[in-house]
């Protein structure tokens, strides 16, 4: 795993931005089936939240993350500042749905 630095913010304090070395992403698709298992393990709902559903979507923001600082470090970054992470949910010719999680933010060296 890249020793990259990961940041929401256009810069990084202290450290000024040697070199912008371009956008770099990185996405995670949970699969058709963790909505049908979702609803199918409702008792693991407590008070409104599914610990179940909720450690598939860490998991793949994690992946996503993941995926986007390897990215970085090809590129010969050390920093990804501007990260933003997006849900989006994709529709299949089944009629299924997936969840894709993205990461996405601009690769630098500070």
């Amino acid at each position: 795993m890249a020793n990259i630095l990961v940041t929401t913010t256009p810069h990084v304090d202290g450290r000024p931005i040697q070199q912008y070395l371009g956008i770099v992403t990185g996405e995670a698709i949970l699969g058709a089936n963790i909505f049908r298992d979702f609803f199918a393990g409702v008792r693991d709902i407590v008070g409104g939240r599914s610990g179940a559903y909720e450690a598939e979507l860490r998991k793949a923001r994690e992946i996503a993350i993941q995926e986007m600082t390897d990215y970085a470090a090809s590129v010969g970054a050390n920093a990804v500042v501007g990260v933003d992470i997006d849900y989006e949910t994709i529709q299949i010719n089944n009629g299924g749905t997936m969840l894709m999680v993205s990461a996405s933010g601009t690769a630098v060296r500070v």
